[in-house]
């Protein structure tokens, strides 16, 4: 299916021109990068940049859709964090463990219906981690940014709510 210039016009003038999509964009963006910050400062861990990156993107791109919900997003990227040390600790990290992680993470999101595609890269990061017992400490700091992305994602939705027109009333049909 291909998109044409009209749609993505049409789709632009929805989420409220120009200036709604820069309003939508910026906040995703400074939570990743003070992610990047925090994680930097305080571990010197890179381990969940790229999920947490995709999640914002998505949170930006379609905040209604119910990937980008709540209860999917912490639920994917709990089950990820889990899943990724579960086999890192079973199978040493590395290569063999990624793959397990993969693949039962994929499993767990679609039979639960919690697919949320950023949280097969949580999974395998954390499946390369060495070191188990700092990955608790990272599995709360990857709580934490799941909080932030949750925030972001209900900031997302009050920003489209403002921007859309309001719907015309009965009263307005009738004139």
């Amino acid at each position: 299916m291909s998109t044409t210039g009209t749609d993505i016009e049409q789709q632009r003038q929805r989420r409220g021109g120009l200036r709604g999509e820069l309003l939508l964009a910026i906040p995703p963006t400074v939570v990743v990068l003070l992610a990047v910050l925090l994680l930097e400062t305080l571990r010197n861990e890179r381990i969940l940049f790229a999920s947490l990156a995709a999640s914002a993107f998505l949170i930006y791109r379609d905040p209604v859709h119910p990937m980008n919900g709540v209860r999917v997003m912490l639920a994917a990227h709990s089950v990820a964090v889990v899943t990724g040390v579960a086999c890192g600790t079973l199978l040493g990290p590395g290569y063999g463990a990624a793959a397990l992680a993969m693949v039962v993470t994929i499993l767990v999101l679609i039979v639960f219906h919690i697919v949320h595609p950023p949280a097969v890269s949580t999974a395998l990061g954390f499946a390369f981690f060495a070191h188990p017992i700092q990955a608790v400490g990272l599995f709360v700091v990857a709580l934490a940014m799941i909080a932030v992305l949750i925030v972001l994602q209900r900031t997302a939705l009050w920003t489209l709510r403002r921007l859309q027109p309001p719907a015309p009333s009965a009263e307005d049909a009738d004139s």
